[in-house]
């Protein structure tokens, strides 16, 4: 889960990890009020999208005069955004974050990630601050610096390095020290999958400051943090996603045009793959999960066809703990309420699924039937292309 720039910086505020004071903007109304809180000669106004590429993209601006912040904070809120991360169709800006501007000195790169590899966190840092890492790491890669930690708690040692590899010495040293610590913490303590400060500075004073802040939760752990359930902004994400996330089905939307109903996360990769070999693209990642109701099918299939992007629908169940009755009994009653009109494949195999067979042909539903994997896919493919 992702949240926004400001919420991030509240939280870095909570464990005294230095940032620019700031105030959010959520309506056009209170901007001057909001902008006369900060005591500042430069004015930085944000655009809070859940994107990077903000500054690329208009969506980071800098103001010398009060009246210049609020006509600038006026014309971002409500803006589509476009950047790379958000493709061509953009963000809305519903939230815009206005903070006191910074007297920088030089910039750096500074994140703690999850090493899916090596299976513990990597502090990664690099001299080239306010950069896309992924462009310095190809052009530059002598200038990424990792360091992983591989006990429960993180050294001093390790902030340490990391550090001296960033030219830090003295007391510049310590404060970063200092800094790294209280990331790791939180990182730890919150279940961050990744923290990222892109760019760390260090001012003329020598002091060193989060400019920017961005924290991604591990979803799987957010029912010990109903605090930071709280900061989710469902305007961010796909309201599709929203909808399959309330009614606790794995949901992602894809560009393709053949909608995937199925359960268990490896048959769905395994029929999304397959789909591809023959030709078509996917529309989507559903799983119903291996205890799945009725209700919970139907609606994971009412969102599959809200998409209209699909042009047909393969539903591939292997019956365990979900039975294929129930499964059958699912589709007919979202087919017959949502009133399907385009081509629906169905492969039924394991527990009860010569019982869910017969409940999808006494249905009065145009339902092809599939033997397996590779039938099932040929037949929705061949139903696209006529």
């Amino acid at each position: 889960m992702n949240i926004h720039e400001y919420q991030a910086k509240e939280i870095f505020r909570q464990y005294h990890v230095p940032v620019p004071q700031g105030v959010v903007i959520l309506d056009s109304a209170k901007i001057k009020d909001s902008i006369q809180k900060l005591n500042t000669d430069v004015w930085v106004v944000k655009a809070q999208i859940h994107a990077g590429g903000r500054g690329k993209a208009g969506g980071v601006k800098i103001a010398k005069s009060a009246t210049e912040a609020e006509r600038l904070a006026k014309e971002m809120l409500g803006m589509k955004l476009v950047t790379h991360q958000t493709g061509p169709k953009g963000q809305k800006v519903g939230r815009v974050y206005i903070e006191s501007g910074s007297d920088i000195k030089k910039e750096f790169y500074l994140s703690i990630i999850i090493d899916r590899d090596e299976s513990v966190p990597v502090i990664i840092a690099s001299v080239e601050g306010g950069m896309d890492i992924e462009k310095v790491a190809e052009d530059s890669p002598e200038k990424i610096i990792k360091v992983y930690v591989r006990t429960n708690d993180m050294w001093t040692f390790q902030a340490r390095k990391v550090g001296f590899n960033l030219g830090f010495a003295g007391s510049q040293l310590k404060s970063f020290i200092d800094l790294v610590t209280k990331l790791y913490k939180i990182f730890i303590e919150l279940d961050a999958n990744q923290i990222e400060v892109n760019p760390l500075v260090l001012t003329k004073n020598d002091e060193l400051i989060a400019l920017d802040a961005k924290i991604n939760f591990d979803e799987n752990a957010l029912f010990k943090h109903t605090d930071i359930q709280e900061l989710r902004d469902e305007s961010e994400e796909d309201p599709l996603e929203v909808q399959a996330k309330n009614h606790d089905l794995s949901y992602v939307k894809m560009d393709g045009n053949i909608g995937c109903m199925v359960n268990g996360a490896g048959l769905a990769m395994s029929t999304m793959d397959i789909i591809k070999y023959y030709g078509q693209e996917p529309a989507n990642f559903l799983d119903v999960g291996g205890g799945a109701t009725k209700d919970k099918v139907s609606e994971a299939f009412k969102i599959i066809l809200s998409d209209s992007n699909v042009k047909a629908v393969l539903v591939n169940i292997f019956g365990g703990i979900m039975k294929c009755d129930i499964i059958a009994e699912g589709i007919v009653a979202a087919a017959k309420e949502v009133g399907i009109k385009i081509p629906l494949i169905i492969r039924l195999a394991g527990t009860n699924f010569e019982l869910g067979k017969q409940i999808l042909d006494s249905s009065g539903l145009a339902i092809m039937s599939a033997d397996d994997l590779a039938d099932a896919a040929q037949k929705v493919v061949n139903a696209v292309k006529e």
